[in-house]
């Protein structure tokens, strides 16, 4: 192979100078920031509008319920009927109206309770009012009823079952959600990345064999040379261009932040009360300690090196299925029919992933599929956090780079051929005799 290091800096070479790779390098996370400083600023602007409510308690039930915060104002109205009211409130162009009617038990009190308002209200926000609603009018029905609510509330027990395994090792419910988190998000990397940077090497084989460049070019080098060498230099390049992104990112996000004064979380921010509301409860504060304790669980070492090489593998099988196809049409509309059993597998992977590993990482289903070359990659990157034997893992990886071994050698078969012919829509019964050949 001693022209494959020149067709990996060709193919590098050509796509990072390309005037599209360029401009789409660049272009991309400015116009990927701008969208979230936009959203941030629309969160921000939502946020910081101060939403007056009043308030016509007719029942007196609930005057110490409510609190003002920096988003909600609450003003009770008093001496005047519902109607003047809500005719008060519309002309003052105040947020809403509620309404709690004076009933002869609490029971139909709850139920009565009404909000008017001109457009229809945050749901955060009628969460809110309910909430706090329910635990006033709860503690009225049982003092009604003549039960300590001291004593109610003492009584209490909340059940959070400890996990251990036998030899002692202590996990918890957050602990699988931070491993389900960070297998999904590396399968959905590898997806992505397979996806766009598949296509890109399908296209560049296309490119070439219209253009008739591949016939001056396939004289001196070998089909699997060639093919490899595109796989990897479009590899190289799709990397550079994800690290680009990531320092421009990096250094664009905290400026754009302090010139337009962004607060560029806001955007994943819901209303504030309610946040407030619950990172004073006990249960929020040991639910985010336990988040902190999971990350510190997850074998991190372990992790990384595992998605360097399943990111690597799964890739470089993909793309060589990608580089036939490329080969064997003369043009991305004749792809179509060759693109469901490429993707297939990986979208069967992503399923299974979610919805098996997450109950039985272990079991039969998530096991078999994370030794399938097709499905491993994705699968058992979902699986090692939940861990997973070191001697299965490299089964795993030899079986993928097994067949990968195995897909070049038959995807170069096709590309060989492929790649001189014209004018002609191929069959799947003709890429089987170009395999013969």
């Amino acid at each position: 192979m001693n022209h494959l290091g020149l067709v990996i800096q060709r193919e590098y070479l050509t796509k990072v100078k390309n005037k599209s790779f360029i401009i789409m390098t660049i272009l991309s996370p400015l116009i990927m920031i701008g969208l979230i400083a936009l959203v941030a600023y629309l969160s921000q602007l939502n946020n910081s509008k101060e939403r007056q409510i009043s308030i016509f308690d007719e029942s007196g039930l609930i005057k110490d319920v409510f609190e003002d915060t920096e988003q909600t104002k609450y003003e009770f109205l008093e001496s005047i009927t519902l109607e003047d009211a809500k005719l008060l409130v519309e002309e003052q162009g105040k947020y809403g109206l509620l309404h709690i009617e004076s009933k002869p038990n609490i029971d139909e009190i709850g139920k009565s309770i009404k909000f008017y308002s001109k457009d229809t209200p945050s749901l955060t926000l009628i969460s809110s009012l309910e909430s706090k609603l329910e635990r006033k009018l709860t503690d009225l029905k049982r003092k009604e009823l003549g039960l300590d609510i001291e004593k109610l509330k003492a009584s209490e027990t909340r059940i959070n079952i400890a996990q251990e395994s036998f030899v002692g090792e202590k996990t918890s419910k957050m602990d699988n959600v931070v491993k389900l988190a960070f297998g999904g998000f590396a399968g959905y990397m590898l997806f992505m990345f397979i996806i766009i940077y598949g296509n890109m090497i399908m296209r560049s084989v296309i490119e070439e064999k219209t253009s008739r460049i591949i016939e001056v070019i396939i004289s001196s080098v070998k089909p699997v040379q060639l093919m490899l060498g595109k796989i990897i230099g479009t590899s190289l390049a799709g990397i550079t261009q994800f690290v680009i992104w990531i320092v421009l990112g990096g250094i664009l996000m905290p400026i754009i932040s302090v010139v337009f004064g962004l607060e560029m979380t806001q955007s994943h921010l819901q209303n504030e009360e309610v946040i407030q509301q619950a990172m004073q409860s006990p249960e929020a504060v040991n639910e985010l300690q336990n988040f902190f304790t999971a990350v510190t669980h997850l074998p991190l070492a372990n992790l990384i090196i595992a998605f360097a090489f399943f990111f690597i593998g799964g890739y470089m099988l993909y793309s060589s299925l990608y580089a036939a196809i490329g080969a064997a049409v003369d043009n991305e509309t004749d792809t179509q029919q060759f693109m469901l059993p490429i993707l297939m597998p990986l979208i069967l992977a992503v399923y299974v992933g979610f919805f098996t590993v997450i109950e039985d990482p272990h079991g039969t289903v998530s096991t078999v599929f994370s030794h399938i070359p097709f499905t491993s990659p994705v699968v058992m990157l979902m699986r090692i956090p939940f861990g997973v034997p070191i001697w299965e893992q490299i089964l795993s990886l030899i079986i993928l780079i097994v067949t990968f071994m195995l897909t070049v050698w038959f995807a170069a078969k096709i590309y060989r051929v492929g790649i001189l012919m014209y004018g002609k829509k191929p069959s799947y019964k003709e890429l089987i005799k170009w395999l013969k050949y």
